[in-house]
């Protein structure tokens, strides 16, 4: 069972990109071990919201508590030795480098990184490409190997943005099991994804944004009682 206190608290997060005024006040919570969900239709400011736990933004205010410290004012650098760790929708893969060398870029700033061999059991297709340069890598293989790169890093909340975007279902499937099994071995993950069918497969609670704001919450219990809201706030 997870642990019933929240590991992140996220209260009042405004967010800015030059005079743009992306977040308006987004408040939520993730608790530790769970998977929780990011819903709301493209241009809302999930995206922005991962980036500005991360300190990635030009100008943020409000609170981002993780594990009781405040992190509004602190750097990426230091937020991620703190113990959390993004993977970006763009993946960010080095095209030059092979597998091997990618996996090995980023430190391991916390105990608990994963190894290699740990990481291939969670990712058998990269130990097969382990030579082969991120540019050859198919699209599947550029997620794997960006999720499994920060596993390395020891980071306890990982935020995963759109991890299924233009991937074939059967990878899409692979991508799951892996969150599943990231999530059975103590992770927490706050997930950003547009793929409601994949998100209801493994997300305990889901926040739905619009326009900057968190408008609603729910538990994966209560998925089916929503539904017809759901429809609305996705346009689906």
């Amino acid at each position: 069972m997870p642990d019933t206190s929240a590991l992140l608290t996220v209260a009042d997060l405004q967010a800015w990109y030059g005079e743009s005024h992306i977040l308006h006040g987004a408040t939520f919570e993730v608790r530790a071990g769970e998977v929780v969900t990011l819903l709301g239709r493209n241009g809302v400011g999930k995206t922005t919201t991962l980036k500005s736990i991360m300190g990635m933004v030009e100008q943020r205010s409000g609170s981002v508590r993780f594990d009781g410290r405040e992190l509004i004012g602190l750097s990426s650098d230091v937020i991620a030795r703190a113990g959390i760790a993004i993977c970006p929708e763009e993946r960010g893969i080095f095209a030059s480098l092979d597998v091997r060398e990618n996996l090995l870029l980023p430190p391991q700033l916390l105990p608990g990184g994963l190894d290699l061999d740990h990481i291939f059991e969670l990712f058998p297709n990269l130990r097969e490409r382990l030579t082969s340069q991120g540019a050859k890598l198919s699209g599947g293989e550029q997620q794997m190997l960006a999720i499994a790169r920060i596993l390395r890093t020891g980071a306890r909340l990982l935020l995963l943005d759109e991890p299924t975007e233009g991937l074939a279902p059967v990878v899409i499937q692979q991508i799951g099991r892996t969150i599943g099994a990231l999530k059975a071995q103590g992770f927490t993950i706050l997930l950003v994804e547009q793929n409601f069918n994949f998100a209801a497969t493994i997300a305990d609670r889901y926040y739905v944004m619009e326009h900057g704001r968190i408008v609603d919450h729910f538990p994966t219990a209560a998925l089916t009682a929503n539904m017809g809201k759901l429809h609305e706030y996705l346009g689906v």
